[in-house]
């Protein structure tokens, strides 16, 4: 599974993604759902590079790229359930370790 996942969470919905250009449900579904938490992830953390995003400008963006880049099922079903990845991510939010 973490094989499948290292390689197809950068393929996109409409084929544009990499490595293999993948389309639709040709890409594993495993990828597909770690593509939207991955993409979630990156916007709403803080990086050494940027700030972190609202909820809802990342929100905007999944449902922007839904059948683009991002399953528009597994979009829906991760906004369904957004409540409980915003406390498992409070949870487990990087802190300032002195």
């Amino acid at each position: 599974m973490a094989a499948t996942i290292a390689y197809t969470h950068h393929e996109k919905w409409d084929g544009s993604g990499y490595p293999r250009g993948l389309k639709e449900e040709n890409i594993p579904m495993y990828g597909r759902i770690v593509a939207i938490a991955d993409v979630f992830d990156a916007l709403t953390s803080v990086r050494p590079y940027k700030r972190a995003w609202e909820v809802e400008s990342a929100v905007n963006l999944l449902r922007e790229q839904s059948g683009h880049h991002f399953d528009p099922q597994c979009v829906e079903a991760f906004l369904r359930v957004l409540p409980m990845v915003s406390e498992i991510q409070k949870l487990y939010q990087d802190g300032d370790e002195d």
